[in-house]
């Protein structure tokens, strides 16, 4: 199947985003590091600013393990993009919708299968 050349650029600006993305997710990561480490009980702080500590930790992790799946959900994109699959979905091996792809360039599944899956999850 030839791609119109259209799609190709837009692909190719998909792809070029998905290396931007890893390099800020990496960035961002080593910056926030720090930030999720375990709070110094023996600090002389009082004790609502060690809870106010802890809280800050806690949604550091929170935040870091959620760029941690999305930096692993590009490096699986660039993956695919490598073996000739990117854009397809893992799933039914159909095409991911252009426009998923321009919101989540990353997707690795089309509307359809993502909705089946978030319903099987709420079950």
């Amino acid at each position: 199947m030839q791609i119109p050349p259209t799609d190709l650029m837009v692909i190719e600006g998909l792809i070029e985003r998905l290396h931007s993305l890893k390099r800020e997710l990496v960035v961002h990561l080593a910056e926030t590091a720090n930030a999720a480490a375990p709070v110094d009980l023996e600090q002389p702080f009082g004790r609502l600013s060690r809870m106010d500590a802890m809280q800050q930790q806690q949604m550091a992790r929170a935040a870091r393990a959620g760029q941690t799946r999305r930096l692993e959900q590009v490096k699986s994109a660039l993956a695919r993009v490598e073996r000739g699959e990117y854009g397809m979905c893992v799933s039914c091996e159909e095409d991911i919708e252009t426009a998923r792809l321009v919101a989540k360039p990353e997707a690795p599944l089309c509307l359809t299968c993502q909705n089946a899956l978030e319903r099987s999850r709420r079950r």
